[in-house]
């Protein structure tokens, strides 16, 4: 067992010890590890006597069985010394002390954009989650996301369908999946991104632990952008935490009779920048670095940014020259295009991307003169 995980762990898992009580024992013994060579009366300077009691021993079964993952080359343990952990985090009150990461831990440290929404997502939600993802990845963001139902699935799905980067945060202990039908997902997640989580192994799915999660999302980030969310919804908590910590918030606005669309509209009336198209989010973000990504895509920030407002190729222009001079229907586009409505639908919204296209209530696209 590493002694020096060991005394991380020790810590964490001490009743009575949450995030703000671990930051006062960093405080004043640096270490978890001084924490426990100190006499007792130096204990009780970060402690109370019932919490230095429950201390468990290095041998406590869960130590153990968080050491034993750590024994994977490919699960890590980042705590607030560690190289890895990332800025981001330390400026939040009450930091998480210690996270539990399988895959590369170095991209806690990178560009992150949180992009959250509905379980119970529509069809366009998901694919704007997907599209907006994919076409951000690309351009070397970081998609960071809570490997949930809906929206939070199609953001990681878009990231890596352009071998790009993508974080999922997730509520439970590292050796869980929640849900279980994303236990796919979590792997290919880990495989090219990383999975995160500041909970201990053996942590079930609590309610509670959500807020946290949640909060996590938006800390790592530079911004938020909620795709479909109800009044209810988890995201607005994101968007909350994001608020308060001083990060952008974006929403992508819907029909008015779509309930999954009433929190973002709700967003931007208390002032959530209203996203039309990735300029919108591209514009709020800084330089970014030219991504290791494969295909058409891969390119600097500036140079994605140029190709905003280029001509669109044959395909596209097919499209463009059916729309006319007035909003289209799109079952008036299916018939002069004879494009299938999947095929249409995902060309439409690259194009809407790009600046080349905008939606209209009803359904209705027009083209951006």
């Amino acid at each position: 067992m590493d002694d020096d995980a060991a005394s991380w762990l020790r810590l964490l898992r001490t009743p009575g010890v949450g995030p703000a009580r671990y930051q006062a024992v960093l405080e004043r013994f640096d270490h978890p590890r001084r924490l426990f060579e100190a006499s007792r009366a130096l204990q009780r300077e970060a402690l109370p006597d019932d919490v230095i009691d429950a201390i468990p021993a290095p041998s406590d079964d869960g130590i153990v069985a968080d050491c034993q993952w750590l024994a994977d080359p490919d699960h890590h343990l980042v705590h607030w010394h560690h190289p890895s952990y990332p800025d981001s985090l330390r400026g939040l009150s009450h930091p998480p002390p210690l996270l539990f990461v399988h895959g590369d831990p170095t991209l806690l440290d990178t560009v992150q954009l949180g992009v959250v929404g509905s379980r119970k997502a529509t069809h366009d939600g998901n694919r704007n989650a997907f599209e907006f993802a994919r076409y951000l990845a690309a351009m070397g963001v970081t998609i960071t996301s809570g490997l949930a139902l809906g929206i939070d699935g199609a953001a990681h799905e878009g990231a890596l369908d352009t071998d790009g980067r993508t974080v999922a945060v997730v509520a439970t202990g590292p050796d869980r999946v929640y849900p279980a039908a994303h236990r796919d997902l979590a792997c290919r997640v880990a495989e090219s991104g990383a999975v995160v989580t500041e909970f201990p192994t053996g942590t079930g799915v609590r309610r509670e632990y959500f807020p946290r999660r949640n909060r996590l999302i938006s800390g790592l980030s530079l911004g938020v952008l909620v795709v479909e969310a109800g009044l209810r919804s988890g995201s607005l908590v994101t968007a909350r935490h994001a608020l308060e910590q001083g990060r952008e918030v974006f929403a992508i606005p819907g029909s008015i009779h779509n309930p999954v669309a009433r929190g973002c509209h709700q967003l931007i009336r208390q002032g959530a920048k209203l996203v039309e198209s990735a300029r919108d989010i591209i514009d709020e973000l800084p330089p970014l670095p030219v991504p290791s990504t494969r295909g058409p895509d891969t390119m600097s920030r500036d140079a994605v940014v140029e190709t905003l407002d280029d001509p669109p190729d044959q395909d596209y222009q097919r499209i463009l020259d059916a729309l006319g001079q007035d909003p289209q229907p799109l079952d008036t586009l299916l018939q002069r295009t004879g494009l299938t409505p999947d095929t249409l639908s995902s060309m439409l919204l690259i194009l809407e991307l790009k600046g080349h296209v905008s939606v209209h209530p009803g359904g209705r696209y027009a083209r951006v003169r």
